[in-house]
């Protein structure tokens, strides 16, 4: 079985470099893509190992056994990569207020967009890694979720529309510990045009 491979581009669209106006640094984000290029290369390794693996179900175990550590770590790596890359879409846009249909469900969700601002930047304060704004493809409504690790980017049955990397390594370079600093920044740089495409049609 030949497994298909994942990409990381070699180099981040400019866009993504006019976060510098906020204080994001073009430092701080090619740091970043070499993280997110790990992500891409381990996910790649897994998938090939998978694709090798001897399946016998005899040698299948819960506490310990290739196909555990493999699909274990697969979600974690898988997860990482796509964090980043809808992470690494939706920035370098003008902030503000969205438009359109993403305006309309943030609105239907929680009422204005100022009250959806003020829990997607408490969301990112008591989140460990990710904040995640998504669409419920059964209620057809969105909502913001934390992601404590790479490997909650799955949300059954929901379409990641926005995602913020509250990790150190996502702002410490800029702003040291002052998380709110950098989620005050991220706001101002959101392409909502970007999380708009993403909207399911």
């Amino acid at each position: 079985m030949q497994p298909k491979l994942v990409e990381v581009p070699e180099a981040l669209p400019e866009k993504i470099y006019s976060t510098e106006r906020v204080g994001i640094s073009r430092a701080t984000h090619d740091a970043h893509l070499g993280l997110w290029k790990g992500y891409a290369n381990k996910t790649n390794e897994i998938r090939t190992k998978l694709a090798e693996l001897d399946v016998d179900p005899a040698k299948a175990n819960q506490i310990f056994s290739d196909i555990r550590a493999l699909k274990v770590n697969y979600a974690f790596a898988y997860g990482g990569y796509m964090n980043h890359q809808v992470y690494f879409n939706s920035i370098g846009g003008a902030g503000g207020e969205p438009t359109g249909d993403i305006e309309a469900l943030i609105k239907e969700a929680y009422g204005s967009f100022g009250r959806w601002a003020d829990d997607w930047k408490a969301t990112g304060m008591g989140a460990r890694g990710w904040a995640f704004l998504a669409y419920d493809h059964i209620e057809q409504r969105v909502h913001t979720y934390i992601g404590d690790s790479q490997d909650t980017f799955p949300a059954w049955n929901h379409t990641l529309l926005l995602g913020m990397d509250v990790y150190e390594h996502a702002y410490f370079l800029d702003f040291q510990a002052a998380r709110m600093k950098y989620i005050n920044a991220y706001m101002e740089v959101i392409d909502w045009d970007a999380v708009s495409a993403r909207l399911p049609r």
